[in-house]
């Protein structure tokens, strides 16, 4: 029979070696090498026999039971996973601590409940603990067990009864399975739980939703093969002592991962947010340094504030912060307004905010930044009540963005005028979009 080794694996990238070293040669970090005993595979050093591979068409496998996918009646959350959750699927949520995983896993599994059995497994909590937060978030389904357990053997064989439509396991990093000698949460831990879970969640056909940490950078902690051998990989993000929560799709094998999903948090728990461009408007008030800004959120439309303020430095080297956007991406619009505009900037302190604690990461958001930041150095406002977008180049020219139509039509619900941004290419002009070439000529054209 074979035996178990000493292998020393990285905790940062989960590079196996067989001899200990101050460095992790694979990713470079410094005392990240951590020994673990690793227990052989059954079988291992000997062959065996292969057989031939059933094959199918691909046409019949093409052909999908829409009984395999059944909905969450939460209308975000099925819009995010792609019309539901798969049968035999599983599905990694991740997000900082305190934003609200436990508390969405839970609402999911109450309405799950209605028409599977579900099974919440936590690692981390009593059962006391998550009883009073069903008891406050009013779930209270027949079909909906709790059970605590960290032996990851055990929760895999309760899986593999087969008796549970849904499995929700609260947290991979919390348990621990007896064929890795390490702590819970390590590389190997993490690696081999994983494997055990979902191995009998695919052989039972049942969804298995896992939970994982983040490190302080905000990556998903442990090996990055976790994300790999998943099918579906969520993020929910936002800030954690207010405003808007987004859960986004990073990896989905059953649908797309343009969508995401606004919720806001209440005493009865994640609410889906109808209406969010009213919300992050609700508080506006019409001064120089404020542009509002269309942006998506998926396929979704958004109307967002951006808020610049420009002061003259008191210090020989002008601070420039940002909060909601990429600094690095501001002071590269800053450098374009410089290069391409009359504006003086390079003596200045700029302060750039998205209201509502949103995120912005698409280049659409580069005219209504840059539109902010002359409107505070001059001190004009727009002179038309008017949504923005569009992508700013190195030459000051405004690019084409994508869904115009869809930013055009969601700000004129909410009772804008009109937008500025790019022309649509080969195609009529929507009524009340005001196109712009270059941002110097939407700074001259719309800033009074």
């Amino acid at each position: 029979m074979a035996k178990a080794k000493n292998l020393y694996v990285c905790s940062n990238c989960g590079n196996q070696t067989g001899t200990w070293a101050g460095r992790c040669q694979a990713c470079g970090e410094w005392n990240t090498l951590v020994e673990q005993v690793v227990a052989a595979a059954p079988g291992t050093g000997s062959s065996r026999g292969g057989r031939k591979i059933e094959a199918q068409g691909v046409a019949v496998v093409a052909k999908v039971d829409k009984a395999s996918r059944f909905a969450v009646d939460g209308a975000d959350i099925d819009t995010v996973l792609g019309g539901g959750i798969v049968a035999g699927s599983v599905i990694l949520i991740a997000g900082q601590p305190g934003i609200g995983k436990s508390t969405l896993l839970l609402q999911l599994a109450d309405l799950v409940s209605r028409r599977q059995s579900v099974l919440y497994v936590s690692g981390e909590e009593s059962a006391h603990q998550v009883g009073l937060r069903a008891q406050r978030l009013g779930v209270s389904g027949a079909s909906f067990d709790v059970a605590m357990s960290s032996d990851a053997d055990d929760i895999a064989a309760t899986i593999a009864a087969g008796q549970h439509g849904l499995v929700i396991v609260d947290s991979i990093q919390a348990i621990a399975t007896s064929l890795v000698a390490s702590a819970a949460g390590s590389v190997a831990q993490i690696s081999n739980c994983a494997q055990l879970l979902i191995n009998a969640a695919k052989k039972t056909n049942t969804a298995l939703v896992i939970v994982g940490h983040v490190t302080k950078e905000g990556s998903i902690a442990g090996p990055k093969v976790l994300e790999h051998v998943v099918d579906v990989v969520l993020q929910l993000e936002g800030d954690r002592y207010g405003g808007f929560k987004l859960l986004r799709a990073v990896k989905n094998r059953f649908g797309s991962t343009n969508e995401t999903g606004i919720f806001e948090m209440t005493d009865k728990g994640l609410g889906a947010v109808k209406n969010p461009s009213a919300a992050l408007l609700e508080e506006r008030q019409v001064s120089d340094g404020s542009i509002v800004l269309a942006t998506m959120e998926g396929t979704r439309p958004l109307l967002v504030e951006v808020q610049a303020l420009v002061n003259k430095s008191n210090f020989g080297y002008p601070k420039r912060t940002a909060s909601g956007i990429d600094l690095n991406r501001v002071n590269l619009l800053v450098a374009v307004l410089e290069k391409r505009t009359k504006l003086q900037l390079a003596e200045a302190d700029i302060y750039i905010n998205i209201v509502g604690g949103m995120k912005i990461t698409e280049p659409a958001a580069d005219l209504a930044v840059c539109m902010a930041i002359a409107s505070a150095a001059k001190g004009m406002v727009l002179k038309k009540d008017l949504v923005v977008y569009g992508e700013i180049g190195l030459s000051g020219e405004v690019r084409h963005v994508p869904f115009a139509e869809k930013r055009l039509a969601e700000a004129l619900r909410m009772g804008f005028e009109g937008s500025i941004g790019p022309g649509q290419r080969g195609k009529k002009q929507p009524q009340g979009l005001y196109s712009v070439k270059d941002v110097r000529s939407a700074l001259n054209q719309f800033l009074s």
